[in-house]
């Protein structure tokens, strides 16, 4: 079954990143404060990025790693700067 990566934007800036298989019934949940709690305070909410995988499973893996990457590196991605992917991985020492 096909799953959804997807970025939102709330309404004080910040990014809720999920996953699920019906993209359109998720945004109409978040958007009616029936999504998660993060959005729920923070609406309105607005979808600014999204990829779909051909597994519900992959879609889920995909939003557990862009959940770990900073603010600069999914502003990259939300603008299609996928050059700027690697430079901005966070590196620990």
């Amino acid at each position: 079954m096909k799953g959804w990566m997807y970025i939102l934007r709330c309404s004080d800036g910040s990014y809720y990143t999920g996953s699920t298989r019906d993209l359109e019934g998720r945004l109409y949940e978040h958007q009616n404060g029936l999504g998660a709690v993060f959005t729920k305070k923070r609406l309105p909410i607005k979808l600014v990025y999204c990829e779909e995988f051909e597994r519900i499973d992959d879609a889920f893996y995909r939003e557990k790693q862009v959940q770990g990457w900073s603010r600069a590196k999914k502003d990259a991605l939300i603008q299609g700067q996928y050059d700027l992917l690697p430079k901005l991985a966070k590196t620990r020492n």
